[in-house]
Formats: C-alpha cells, sequence, structure tokens
C-alpha cells in the first residue's frame, strides 16, 4: 500500500475534447493506481481549489480577473492553446490546490504526490502551452508566506523548458529552479533557470540521467532546500508526440528514482506534479506518471522518512 501521500479530484479534467493533451489521464491514472493494488480509494486525498488570495501570490490581478469571468481575449486563447471554459478554469484552480496539498502530504509522509498539475508555462500576467495557472509556484508561495518553508528548489524534467517557471522565480534567492529539456522544442524563448540543461534531440538514457545526476547532486546540498517540487513531465519518452529525446520507460523510471533518492538522501521532503506526458498511446503516458509514484514510494520504503527530523 501507498506510503507517499497522493491527491485526486475528478475535476482534475480540464475539459479539452480533442486535443493533444490527454486530460482523461488523471483519471485513468488513479485506476491503473488502484488496480495495481498500490492504492485504495481511501488512499487518495482531495484537494479544495485554491483561494483567489494564493493565486494572486504569483499571478496579476488582471489575469486572476480575465480567467474567473471569462474575459480572456482570442489572442490570449491562441497563446494558450486550449479550449476556455469555466470547467477548466475550476481544474487549474484545483490542480494549484493540489499542488499544495501535495506540499503540505510531503512534509509528513517525505513525498507527495499530485495526480495533475506541474504547469509550468503559465506566467504571472498569462497563460501558454496549455498552461494558465501556475500551481507549483503558487504552492511554494504559500508555504512560504505561511512560514513552512523558507527556500525551495523545483525541478522539472519535462521535455520542455520550465520558461514559466524560470520567468516567475528570476532573481529570487530562495527558489533554485532547475530544467533539463529538449533545447530545440518548445518554448522559443527560454528565460534563465538557475541551470539549465539544454539537451540534443535524440538524447537518450546515458547521457541524460548522467547530466541529471550531476545537476541533482551538486544543487540539492549546496542550495539546501526545505522542500524539493518535482516537476515529473511523461514527454522525454521516445515515443511522445511532443518532444524529440529518446528516453525509454526504464530510463524514465531511473530518473524518477534518481531524484527522489538525492533529495530524500538530504532530507528534504518532495511534492511531486505531473507536467506533460503525449504518448502515441496514452497508456504509455499513463504508465509513466504511476512509475513515478511506485518510484518515490520505493525511495521513501528504502530510505524511510521521520517528520520530526
Amino acid at each position: 500500500m501507498s506510503r507517499i501521500g497522493l491527491v485526486y479530484h475528478d475535476g482534475y479534467d480540464l475539459n479539452f475534447g480533442d486535443h493533444v493533451f490527454p486530460s482523461v489521464k488523471y483519471k485513468l491514472i488513479r485506476e491503473r493506481m488502484l488496480a495495481d493494488g498500490f492504492a485504495t480509494e481511501e488512499s487518495f486525498s482531495k484537494p479544495e481549489p485554491a483561494t483567489d488570495d494564493n493565486i494572486r501570490r504569483v499571478h496579476t490581478e488582471d489575469w486572476v480577473t480575465k480567467m474567473r469571468k471569462g474575459t480572456i481575449t482570442y489572442a490570449e486563447i491562441l497563446k494558450l492553446e486550449v479550449p476556455y471554459s469555466q470547467q477548466m478554469v475550476r481544474a487549474f484552480w484545483l490542480a494549484a490546490g493540489g499542488t499544495l496539498l501535495a506540499a503540505r502530504l510531503a512534509m509528513e509522509k517525505g513525498a507527495g504526490y499530485n495526480v495533475g498539475g506541474g504547469f509550468h508555462h503559465a506566467f504571472p500576467g498569462h497563460g501558454e502551452g496549455f498552461c494558465a495557472i501556475h500551481d507549483v509556484a503558487v504552492a511554494v508561495r504559500a508555504l512560504q508566506a505561511e512560514g513552512v518553508i523558507r527556500k525551495a528548489m523545483i525541478i522539472d524534467v519535462d521535455v520542455h523548458h520550465g520558461n514559466g517557471t524560470a520567468a516567475i522565480f528570476a532573481g529570487d534567492a530562495s527558489v533554485f529552479t532547475l530544467s533539463i529539456h529538449q533545447y530545440r522544442n518548445y518554448p522559443s524563448e527560454k528565460p534563465p533557470s538557475s541551470i539549465d540543461i539544454h539537451l540534443a534531440d535524440g538524447t537518450g538514457d546515458d547521457e541524460y540521467l548522467g547530466r541529471l545526476g550531476e545537476a541533482c547532486r551538486l544543487a540539492v546540498p549546496g542550495f539546501k532546500p526545505d522542500m524539493v517540487f518535482y516537476v515529473a513531465g511523461a514527454d522525454p519518452y521516445v515515443q511522445d508526440q511532443l518532444g524529440g529525446l529518446n528516453l525509454t520507460l526504464e530510463g524514465l523510471r531511473e530518473r524518477d528514482r534518481l531524484v527522489m533518492e538525492v533529495a530524500l538522501g538530504h532530507r528534504v521532503p518532495v511534492a511531486i506534479t505531473l507536467a506533460g506526458g503525449y504518448a502515441y498511446d496514452v497508456k504509455d503516458t499513463v504508465a509513466i506518471h504511476c512509475n513515478t509514484a511506485y518510484q518515490a514510494d520505493a525511495a521513501v520504503a528504502e530510505i524511510g522518512w521521520d517528520p520530526g527530523e
């Protein structure tokens, strides 16, 4: 049975319809975890939507109002690349609440896993690339405001650069941002993260794991964060429609194990979000996301976690 905190809400489905982003994946991940015996119905905590006050710690009043009232412009919808609806808005607010809840569970259990979130292309005043609200930034700012954490590290392994993350935390010494991504891929403009690992097209398991491992083993003990937020995109997979890297399923499992073991080995809790995943077969995307949870659980079991430490 799962040792880590699991967070899920039926409202996570972003209602995108026939879209390359398979928002049905959230429901399928939960079903797969139940079928595998990793979780029971009682294993999943149900989040509340993030409060508007917490959203405003990251996003402008203008953007929050546009999302809430549906006054977003056609040009803004084109940049966002997803259809607008009130169901979509609620899903983004729920994802932010879910990531915050996953972070709270991580403090208790060593790892918290939001079956959603990771919307790293959202900027304070606009959305991009399927991302309207930056749930990870919302969680970081909420926990900092409450005095629960002082320093956070965001390790982003999505195939696409975390441009919104880099922009939001630029010049902020309390948040360390690390992005490993395919260089010749979306977004075209990549604001600098604390560490950017630009990968060539077709990079495979060995180079990817070597460069990620080196960065994590230096950054985590060097920065000494109070929490790691792990943006665990499934799209570095070799069979992903929107990616151009060549990671195998085993390579992705090793990626997850590496991040978890480095963080937990330094007694840093990890809040996990899912970000992208667009495999030609959605079952592969679901398997990759589930494996992330399974690797996190195994790392907590192996290393142990005492919230009193």
